[in-house]
Formats: structure tokens, C-alpha cells, sequence
């Protein structure tokens, strides 16, 4: 299927237009646009312009402020509290992940809990602010139930992803950034859009049998842990997931994933999601760490493949991979249904639509 194409520009410009048509000020509109569009760039559709129209609405229902600053409630050399105050995910992330840089700096590694946030896209974007500076990056974040903890019937447990990012010598790095759901929900939306099934062992329908219907698994909300069942691991990833929420709701003291509502279109209630932000300076450690993570990346890509065709990726590679294709070309494909449910979006708000590129 040939999907439409659109100028990355012009999709950074609409979602600008449309976060300050929202009531973004402007700074915050331009930094969650760079959030999304990092997605769509290394190929997360699912947490691109996919998530948009969810904050936008998000602002329009108060549910998100638009205006919101960030507060330290308590913090040491090395840690801090923070109050996100219902902000755009980037306006919290930028706060807590720049705080966390400041504080390895200072004494080599920065801790940071933040309550009463709002979802903050891919968690690997905040773990690379961090790589970026040299240091090595990790976030957190819980989310709503949607996950099925090994033995139970019904979803308990979020998609609570994890990421980390580290710098290796000559600009490389490795970067790890996983939902502890064997896919994010954002995935089986995407795969709404475009008309295609999920995998199996994805998702639970109804009747507590995996689905490849992605409406149904949407519908349900029951996506298996990392691993699947028990007899292939689950466990790990609901442990993996349980994890997260220590790091998240257990230290800032945001809700549990178990009371947080479900992220709809029509949300009425703030989700106080719990995240967390840190940043070490290996720099403490042993010397010699850039070298040591680049052999290793090197050793990874050069083992001999199974399939010669497909070669051996180091974590991150992919996403590396693909934004240098999407900035060669210029453009980003999205599906033709989600480009028509975006025109009736910038039609209610006064935006100009996407306009898709034309050779």
C-alpha cells in the first residue's frame, strides 16, 4: 500500500499551529512538535502525529495547562521532587531531564521524580537529551492499565516503558527504548489506520483469547507483558513494568497505574502520571567508557546474520537508520486515513490541513 508522503517542515508546522491554536504558548507548541515529530523521523509513528489530536484535546477540556510551569517541591545535590502541574509532556520532560543533566554535573548523577504529569511521548527522546551531553540518560514513565499481569484476567499494569541512552566515541551511542507491553498501544493504533492486523500474541480480546484484530484489541484494552504468557517469560515483563512504577508513582507520589484513567479523546479528568528523569556522568566511573560501549557496539554489528540480507543491529541503530532515510528524502508517510481524520481536526480549530507533497 502507497501511503501519502508530507514535507517533515510541514509537518512541524502543523503541529505547532495546531498545539497554539490549542493554547500553547508557542515555546511549549515548538517543543512538543520536535517531541512528536522525533518520532515520526526514527519511525514511532505510533507516538508522532498519531498522538496529536489526543493533546490538543487534552488542552481544549483544561485536562492539560497549556501555560504550565514546573515546581521543585524538594531536592538535594544529587535529586529532586517536582510537581509537573499538569503541563505538556515536553514542558515537564525539558524541565525534569535538564535539571537531572545539572545535577550529574554537579556531583555526577541526577535523580528526578515528578508527579502530576501528562503523557511525555517517546521515552527515549528524554533519555537521549541526556546522551547528548554525554552522559548516560534514562526515563520512566506509568500510564494507564493496559496491561495484563501474568495469571490475571483483566489489565492492571501500564505500558511503563523504559529507555536509556549512552554515548559511545565518534558520535555513536546505544539506545534502548521498550514498552514493557510486548507493543505499545499506539502501535495497534496505527495499525487501525492502516487497515492491517496485529501480530498475534499482541493483545487479548474479550474473551481472554490474543486477537489479531487491532479495533478489538483497542476496544479491549488487554496488551500482554513483554514476553507473553508465562510459559514464554511474561513475568519478566510485568516485572519489568512493576519496576517502572516504583521509579514513577512509588517516588513522586503521582497515582499508581491502576487508578489512572484511560487516555481518550474525550478526557475529562487530569491523569497524574508519575516519571522519572535521570542522568549520570560516567565520567565517576572508569575511564575509557565511550570505548568501551563502541566495541561493543561494533562486536553486536558485526556478527555474522542468520539471513545475510538482514544484518545485526546494535540497540538503536534502527531508529538511526531510519531518521537518516526520512532526512534524506524530506518527507514522512502516514496513512491516508490519518491524514483525513486530521483535516476534520484543523477544520474545528481554525488550521491550516497538512498538505501532502506533491513530485
Amino acid at each position: 500500500m502507497i501511503m501519502p508522503e508530507v514535507e517533515v517542515k510541514e509537518a512541524e508546522r502543523f503541529m505547532v499551529e495546531s498545539l497554539v491554536a490549542a493554547g500553547a504558548p508557542l515555546t511549549e507548541a515548538k517543543a512538543h512538535a520536535d517531541l512528536l515529530l522525533h518520532a515520526d523521523t526514527v519511525g514511532h509513528f505510533s507516538h508522532g502525529l498519531n498522538r496529536l489530536e489526543l493533546y490538543i484535546n487534552d488542552i481544549q477540556s483544561g485536562v492539560c495547562n497549556g501555560n504550565a510551569k514546573p515546581v521543585i517541591l524538594k531536592e538535594t545535590v544529587a535529586t529532586a521532587w517536582v510537581d509537573g502541574c499538569e503541563g505538556l509532556g515536553a514542558t515537564v520532560g525539558n524541565f525534569c531531564m535538564n535539571l537531572a543533566i545539572e545535577k550529574a554535573r554537579e556531583c555526577g548523577v541526577g535523580w528526578v521524580a515528578v508527579k502530576r504529569c501528562n503523557h511525555y511521548g517517546m521515552a527515549g527522546y528524554w533519555a537521549l537529551k541526556a546522551e547528548k551531553e554525554g552522559l548516560i540518560g534514562m526515563s520512566f514513565t506509568n500510564s494507564a492499565a493496559i496491561m495484563v499481569p501474568t495469571r490475571a484476567k483483566k489489565s492492571a499494569n501500564g505500558t511503563n516503558p523504559i529507555a536509556m541512552a549512552a554515548p559511545a566515541t565518534g558520535g555513536d551511542s546505544i539506545v534502548v527504548d521498550m514498552a514493557t507491553t510486548t507493543a505499545a498501544m499506539g502501535k495497534v493504533e496505527v495499525q487501525i489506520c492502516k487497515g492491517e492486523p496485529i501480530p498475534e500474541g499482541w493483545a487479548l480480546g474479550p474473551n481472554g483469547k490474543t486477537t489479531t484484530d487491532p479495533q478489538v484489541a483497542f476496544d479491549t484494552g488487554r496488551l500482554l507483558p513483554l514476553g507473553g504468557f508465562e510459559k514464554t517469560s511474561g513475568y519478566k515483563g510485568f516485572g519489568l513494568s512493576a519496576m517502572v512504577e516504583v521509579f514513577c508513582s512509588g517516588l513522586s507520589g503521582s497515582r499508581a497505574t491502576h487508578n489512572v484513567p484511560l487516555w481518550t479523546y474525550n478526557q475529562t479528568e487530569a491523569p497524574n502520571l508519575g516519571q522519572c528523569f535521570v542522568a549520570i556522568d560516567p565520567g565517576c566511573f572508569a575511564p575509557g567508557f565511550e570505548e568501551r560501549i563502541a566495541d561493543c557496539l561494533q562486536h553486536w554489528r558485526n556478527m555474522e546474520p542468520v539471513d545475510p540480507s538482514l544484518p545485526v543491529l546494535a540497540p538503536g541503530d534502527k531508529e538511526k537508520n531510519n531518521a537518516k532515510a526520512t532526512t534524506a528524502r524530506g518527507t514522512i508517510t502516514y496513512p491516508q486515513a490519518q491524514l483525513d481524520s486530521y483535516k476534520r481536526m484543523a477544520e474545528s480549530i481554525g488550521v491550516r490541513p497538512l498538505e501532502v507533497y506533491v513530485q
